[in-house]
């Protein structure tokens, strides 16, 4: 048992059984034990590898994506260019080497990152070195003016709420306790839920529905600047429009495991339903594109004909291994079509390059 289980288990002994939202936050975020606050779970080394650790060309094209942004918003002369969740820093680092090339670009931009972990600041503060960064605890802390912000894998590691269907009622699944005292997943007696009333026509007997509560508040804030003040939003993960199945899942060592093994050493995620992000969005006043996969975003933004470029000066194991990056980003078998994407933009302004139509 991991320290973070057994007090988990004390807890769950003296105050009841808990939402897998509560197990989640606690398991990722906790003080002392939590996954994020304890550890750099990022390459090799890690739990995962995420795209801008796979390949600069990937922070290379949403770079010059926000560029051409800057330019058809009239070239803001200051405008905020924020991460949530930046990891260790590698894609801030390739989209701003990317917006070099833009004259002007670079100077109006004040960064500013979203991430609580302070052995992850770090990291990001020694990547960064030379470029002026400020740090925030969330989303709702950056400072006024447009907005050109980037979230990459960050909406599937805030903390979900799963529902089981019976009948025309929903059991609330709950982290309890075992016979022999382990975490064990466990479900509340069936209730009619309002917030599960739109689903009863898309699913059936035992079916999960996930719901992550932060997600509409995250993307209603950053709309509600970006509809006032001018900017664009882009969010990337790993998910479809609308939750259906159980997606809640654990990461170590580069490999699967049960959700409730190992709290606190563990990375846990679940998949994005990016409809409710675009329905907060709109709410908020902003335009939003359709859901555009990933692959599809980077082929049109020219990620291939940049990896022609950098590919001839290659050779060897090097040319390998960069053509394998090259189709692990785009190919539909690999992240191309398992990743989605979604922009959202001032309903004034044209749509951000690479994206498909406004969503329906």
């Amino acid at each position: 048992m991991t320290p973070l289980a057994a007090i988990l288990a004390r807890k769950i002994a003296t105050e009841g059984p808990m939402r897998l939202d509560h197990y989640m936050a606690e398991c990722l975020l906790h003080p002392a034990h939590g996954y994020y606050a304890t550890r750099d779970p990022f390459g090799a080394a890690g739990d995962f590898i995420t795209a801008p650790e796979i390949s600069q060309m990937f922070g290379e094209m949403l770079g010059l994506c926000l560029a051409q942004v800057w330019v058809d918003q009239g070239r803001p002369a200051r405008f905020i260019l924020a991460e949530p969740g930046p990891g260790r820093g590698t894609l801030m680092a390739d989209m701003t080497r990317a917006m070099r090339a833009v004259p002007g670009m670079l100077e109006a931009a004040e960064i500013h990152l979203v991430e609580a972990s302070a052995t992850l600041r770090g990291i990001q503060r020694d990547r960064l070195a030379g470029l002026d960064v400020t740090w925030h605890e969330s989303v709702e802390e950056l400072p006024e003016g447009p907005l050109y912000l980037v979230a990459n894998e960050f909406i599937d590691a805030l903390p979900i709420r799963q529902f089981e269907r019976h009948g025309n009622a929903w059991a609330e699944r709950q982290v309890g306790l075992g016979p022999d005292g382990a975490l064990v997943p466990g479900l509340t007696a069936p209730l009619p839920l309002a917030l599960l009333r739109d689903r009863m026509a898309d699913t059936a007997e035992g079916d999960v529905v996930e719901i992550c509560p932060g997600a509409p508040s995250v993307a209603s804030a950053v709309a509600g600047r970006i509809a006032a003040q001018g900017g664009v939003a882009i969010f990337i993960d790993y998910g479809n429009w609308r939750s259906l199945g159980d997606t809640f899942q654990a990461l170590r060592a580069h490999k699967p495991e049960s959700p409730f093994a190992n709290p606190g050493e563990a990375d846990l995620t679940a998949h994005v339903a990016f409809a409710p992000l675009a329905h907060a969005a709109r709410e908020a006043g902003a335009a939003v594109s359709a859901m555009t996969p990933q692959g599809v975003l980077l082929e049109r933004l020219g990620i291939t004909a940049r990896a022609q470029g950098l590919a001839s000066k290659l050779s060897g194991a090097a040319l390998e291994s960069h053509i394998a990056a090259h189709r692990r980003l785009t190919h539909p078998e690999e992240m191309g079509h398992l990743f989605q994407t979604l922009a959202i933009y001032p309903a004034t302004a044209p749509l951000p390059p690479g994206f498909d139509g406004a969503a329906d």
